[in-house]
């Protein structure tokens, strides 16, 4: 386990996650909240989505990129 967090902790991994996380996240939240982001308009109780809508792609990716990088090392 702890090796599983050292890689996904690794710079290279975070940063390829930060991009992936960022270009879908923004993507995702313009499909889904865009509307009401733009007429500013979105429900305090519907805030807590947006950042969910960043952390999902994030983890997806961190979790590709460490398979990937283990299965390497097979």
């Amino acid at each position: 386990m702890l090796d599983w967090l050292a890689t996904a902790f690794r710079r290279d991994v975070v940063f390829r996650s930060l991009k992936v996380g960022g270009v879908v996240g923004t993507v995702l939240v313009a499909i889904n909240q865009g509307d009401l982001v733009v007429a500013g308009q979105l429900p305090p109780e519907a805030s807590w989505k947006i950042p969910l809508t960043y952390l999902v792609p994030y983890c997806v990716s961190t979790y590709a990129s460490v398979s990937a990088i283990r299965a390497g090392k097979g």
